[in-house]
Formats: C-alpha cells, sequence, structure tokens
C-alpha cells in the first residue's frame, strides 16, 4: 500500500509558484511564503538577492504582474474573500506599498497594460455605479487617475487600443446576446461593429486589437461550432479565419509582447496542443515540446523577446518552470511549485470518453490509486464548477488527494461546460439539475458498470456549481450516493439569482436563459432546486461556506443545513469567517480537508490522515 500523502504538501502553501520576468528581463519575481503567508519576491537575475517584496499576514497574494516601468509590482488584494478587488504598488526594491484604488466596496479590474505607457495602466472602477465599471487612466507611481469612459453604455468589458484609447466595448443585447461596439481613434460617437445571439454567447468574444490598430483579434463561434481565432477588420467588419479546430474552441492565444502579432494558438482536447501562426516562433515551440513530457504554455517573456518562462502541466507531478533562452536554444529549470512531492506516489490522469444516455459524447478524466488493479473501488466523483468552465489534464490536488486515500476519481465534462463548442455548452441550457445532472449519473453508472467503482462506496463533491450538483444528485438520485461534499453551492436557484454580486446584474439576461427566471419560472426552479426536496436526501451531507461569498451567499448554506437538521437528517457544516468564495488561507484549507477526509472514509471506507498528521 502506497504511503499516505500528507494534506499539508498537497494543500498546504506552494514553495514558489506564478513566475514574471520584468519586462526588461533584469529581474525575476515570484509568489513564495513569507512567514507563512503568499508574499511576492523578486530577485535580479543571475544572483542570489531573493528578497520579499510585500508584507501581506492575511490572506495572502495570488496575483500580480510587473508594471511597464521595470520598476514596479502591481498586485491585487480583497478584504476577507469579498471580491472587492483593490490595486497595489510596491517597488521592486522593496518597501511600502501605495495603495492605488483605495475605495470601499469598490472593485478594481484591470483594463489595458502597455509597454508605451510604462507609469500608468487603464482601470475599470464601480465607484460611481456598483453595477457598472467606468475606464480610468491610472498613474502607478503616485494613484493619481483621471476619467477615461464614462460607462453610459451598459458595457461589461472594454477593449483599448495600444496608445490607451479604449475603442471597443461589449454590451448585453435583451437577446441575450452581445454586441460590439466601436468608435475612432479620435473618440466620437460609439458604432455597431459585430453582434452575435445567445447562442454563440459563451464562446464568443473579442480578445485583443492587432498589431495596427486596425483590426481587432477575436475567438468566434458564429457560423461555426467551435470557437475559432479569428482577424475583425474594423473598417470593413470582415473577419477572416486565422485558426480553428473541428473539435475543441480556441484556449489560448500567443501574441507579441511589442508588435502584438498572433504567434501561436491552442486548444485543449484530451492534453493541451499548440498551432504555430509566425514562422519566428515556430523553432522555439518544436524545441520546447521536447524540454518536458508535460503540456507546456509560455507564461511570461521579456520586452526584447530573448527570454521565455515556460510552465509544463503534468498529472504525476507539480508544475514546473524552465527559462527558454531564445538565442542560445537553451532551456534551464527554473523551480517546482511543489518539490516535496517529486518523490510522492502520485496517480496517472487519464482521459475518457463516456456516452450520455441521449448519445452524447462526454469528455472528462479518471485518476485511479496508484496501487489498485482499479477494480471495485470506493469512488468519488468530483464536479467542477462554473458550470461554464471545464476540467483539464494535469496536476489537480483534489483528484491526487482522493486516489491517495483509495478512491477512484472520475472528472466529468458534462453539457454546459466550456471548450468543445457551443453545442456542448447550449445543450446545458435550462438544464440545472436536469440533463446536466443526467450527464452526472450516467458517468458514475460507466464507472460501476466496468467494475471501477462499488456501487456502494460512491460518492458526490464539488464546489460553487459543483456544490450545487452535490445536493441535486442527493436528492434527484438518493440511491446511487453514499455521501455528498457541497462547498459554497447554491441550494435555492431563485434566492441564488436574487442576491448575485452587483457588478453580475448586467448578466441577468444570459442567467435567465441558462437557468431560469426567477419570477416566470419560478415552479421550474423549485422543482430544479434542492432546498425544495431535502425529503429525498438519505446521505450523509457535509457543507462548507466562506461567510463572506459575495457570489454565492451563506444563507444558501444555512438554510438547506437548517431544513436537513429540522428533517432531522444527517449534516455537518463549517464555515470561514475570513474566505469568501473558496478558501484561501492555508490554516483554513487544511482544516477543511482534514474534516472533509474523515468524512469520506467514514462513509466510503477510504483512508485518511489523522489530524495532526501521523
Amino acid at each position: 500500500m502506497v504511503p499516505l500523502i500528507p494534506r499539508e504538501i498537497l494543500f498546504g502553501n506552494p514553495a514558489r509558484v506564478a513566475p514574471r520576468l520584468s519586462p526588461d528581463g533584469r529581474r525575476l519575481a515570484w509568489i513564495a511564503p513569507d512567514d507563512g503567508v503568499l508574499n511576492v519576491w523578486v530577485k535580479t537575475v543571475g544572483r542570489d538577492d531573493d528578497r520579499a517584496v510585500t508584507r501581506d499576514r492575511g490572506r495572502g497574494i495570488r496575483a500580480y504582474f510587473w508594471a511597464q516601468n521595470d520598476e514596479q509590482i502591481l498586485y491585487i488584494q480583497d478584504k476577507d474573500g469579498d471580491e472587492n478587488w483593490r490595486l497595489n504598488a510596491v517597488a521592486a526594491s522593496g518597501g511600502g506599498a501605495l495603495e492605488l484604488t483605495p475605495l470601499d466596496k469598490v472593485q478594481a479590474q484591470v483594463v489595458a497594460v502597455d509597454v508605451k505607457f510604462p507609469d500608468e495602466i487603464l482601470v475599470g472602477l464601480n465607484d460611481r455605479e456598483p453595477v457598472l465599471h467606468d475606464v480610468y487612466r491610472l498613474n502607478v507611481r503616485t494613484g493619481a487617475r483621471t476619467l477615461e469612459v464614462r460607462n453610459d453604455l451598459g458595457c461589461l468589458g472594454w477593449i483599448a487600443d495600444h496608445d490607451y484609447r479604449v475603442r471597443v466595448a461589449q454590451v448585453p443585447t435583451p437577446e441575450s446576446g452581445f454586441a460590439l461596439l466601436h468608435r475612432g481613434p479620435d473618440g466620437g460617437g460609439w458604432a455597431p461593429l459585430a453582434s452575435w445571439g445567445a447562442e454563440d454567447a459563451l464562446t464568443t468574444n473579442p480578445l485583443a486589437f492587432a498589431e495596427n490598430g486596425g483590426a481587432l483579434y477575436i475567438s468566434s463561434s458564429v457560423g461555426s461550432n467551435t470557437a475559432e481565432l479569428r482577424r475583425l477588420d474594423l473598417a470593413s467588419g470582415k473577419e477572416e479565419v486565422i485558426a480553428s479546430d473541428p473539435e475543441a474552441d480556441v484556449e489560448d492565444v500567443f501574441l507579441h509582447p511589442t508588435t502584438y502579432r498572433a504567434q501561436a494558438v491552442s486548444f485543449a482536447k484530451d492534453r493541451l496542443s499548440w498551432t504555430v501562426l509566425d514562422p519566428d516562433v515556430r523553432a522555439d515551440f518544436e524545441a520546447l515540446r521536447s524540454v518536458h513530457h508535460g503540456d507546456f504554455t509560455v507564461v511570461n517573456r521579456d520586452r526584447a523577446d530573448a527570454t521565455w518562462l515556460v510552465a509544463y502541466e503534468q498529472d504525476l507531478g507539480p508544475t514546473v518552470y524552465y527559462v527558454w533562452e531564445r538565442a542560445r536554444r537553451k532551456a534551464s529549470f527554473l523551480f517546482s511549485v511543489r518539490p516535496e512531492l517529486e518523490d510522492r506516489p502520485l496517480a496517472a490522469m487519464k482521459p475518457v470518453r463516456i456516452r450520455a444516455r441521449d448519445g452524447l459524447t462526454l469528455h472528462g478524466y479518471l485518476t485511479l490509486p496508484a496501487d489498485t488493479g482499479g477494480r471495485g473501488l470506493p469512488a468519488v466523483l468530483l464536479v467542477h464548477g462554473g458550470p461554464w468552465a471545464r476540467d483539464s489534464w494535469g496536476y489537480d490536488p483534489e483528484a491526487q488527494w482522493l486516489a491517495n486515500r483509495g478512491y477512484a476519481c472520475l472528472q466529468i465534462n458534462f453539457r454546459g461546460s466550456t471548450g468543445y463548442g457551443k453545442m456542448h455548452v447550449n445543450a446545458g441550457d435550462r438544464e440545472w439539475g436536469g440533463r446536466m445532472q443526467d450527464d452526472l449519473t450516467d458517468s458514475v453508472r460507466w464507472m460501476i458498470d466496468r467494475g471501477i467503482a462499488d456501487p456502494s462506496r460512491v460518492g458526490i463533491y464539488g464546489g460553487s456549481y459543483g456544490g450545487y450538483a452535490v445536493l441535486a444528485g442527493l436528492t434527484s438520485t438518493p440511491d446511487l450516493y453514499a455521501c455528498g461534499v457541497d462547498i459554497v453551492g447554491p441550494s435555492n436557484l431563485i434566492t441564488w439569482m436574487d442576491t448575485i454580486p452587483p457588478y453580475w446584474k448586467p448578466f441577468e439576461p444570459l442567467l435567465h436563459r441558462r437557468v431560469g427566471h426567477p419570477e416566470r419560472d419560478r415552479a421550474f426552479l423549485e422543482s430544479r432546486s434542492p432546498l425544495f426536496h431535502v425529503d429525498r436526501i438519505t446521505a450523509p451531507l457535509l457543507l462548507a461556506q466562506g461567510r463572506n461569498d459575495p457570489r454565492v451567499k451563506r444563507e444558501e448554506s444555512l438554510q438547506i443545513r437548517d431544513a436537513l437538521r429540522g428533517a432531522g437528517k444527517t449534516v455537518e457544516f463549517v464555515e470561514f469567517d475570513d474566505e469568501g468564495h473558496g478558501f484561501a488561507r492555508p490554516e483554513n484549507r487544511l482544516r477543511f480537508y482534514a474534516l472533509a477526509e474523515r468524512f469520506l472514509a467514514d462513509h466510503l471506507g477510504g483512508r485518511f490522515e489523522p489530524e495532526g498528521g501521523g
């Protein structure tokens, strides 16, 4: 029997993560613990002068980038998970942080960063109207800001050209689609540029201005099933297809840092693959494929395009980073995110395809314990959130944790998941708790029919939409699951939609089309809301919630907890006062996973690490 991997190694802070070269290539930044809290570190390339330049002592820093002046680090933080992001700046040499957006209950969104403006960025703020973000030009050295565009359009997303002129606005339409509005380089009125209906709303998006400012890169499924990379001419409105795949949507586009030319595009099917568009990088991509067996992405490069930072995702190990020197065609190992995992008994993640009861093909991943024959196992269906998201191949700490504890772990991209074209996404419309749940049920049956899962020991586990799916599974198929773990999942679709954050309000038509209308479809939504069917739940349930969650308010967990307790059902509940939509603090994560591990062991019979280790 393989040894248990300690929870601290799986879910504690990483050793180092998210490296970024400064634009001039002279310094390297990354995120790593400082006194147990994740902070930004910086070193001079070629020297051993590592130092933490931020001093957070709360939930840690998880997102940052270099200012184009090469002298500052910019990072975002909220308060205890409320997602009212504030933008901060700190000198790369260290010192006190400057709060650039010191506004209560206001969310900052970075709109544009460009090499031509080393001391400025464009940022969206909903300080005037909580529902909408206006665009400001922000000086990152002083915090001074000036209004660039007042959001009188109901715009959900802005795109500026490479001279910081906000020229494209994405606005919702009454039909649950979107329209692109455009104006010239000199400003003026907004004119229609393109539009698409609800059927393409989740698979079509503007990306960035192309190299000459006269065209826009877009990812579009209009007229096709999968999202293609296209070039949209602003003068004529004509579109040119640059790259496409009949089975998968565009995943990522690799743009040159100063010319903005599209050089490569990726597609994620079972694994990630790249299509090279620019001959200038073809040799680089070919060489990078042989450096490591994992799937690679270029996460950062310097302004001169001489040095790249490359991440390799793998299933049997953590993400590893390499430095790629283009002139020398040389790859040098930089670091592993979790080096303590390198010699641990990890399990392979195998792509699988499952046919749903109506014939739809479902793509997913099966992770089996490393030391078993893969037969008659306790099993956990691990359901992703979103639901307009997807599971992908690579190291997944929860899948590895479950496999290490003896469970077969299945992750499935049920209808409504993204990445496989608009027909797959749109097949999930009004199917929360319906055919989307049937796909999950069919996937469990697939494991049982093949002898992988012991039918009496199957659990369902998920967060956000995945948490909703846990509750829906326990109410719609109570005999299928022996237990469930719901993390920040909605229990009543009506109250959930009634309490979404204000800046989600423009998305309400999309939610009403995809899920249901709280007034017109009240009976339908009640039929799909687990809260109204707690009498059907027979399996034990663990609920976990962040008190400050702005997306799924704590009442979603409290109301089903209280209903279950009132009905004499078995329910465990844990809430974290300093968390939001997920658990950022390592002490909270470790406490939750200790509870979840013991809960699963009690009801499915897998292994567990006693609290405190050992």
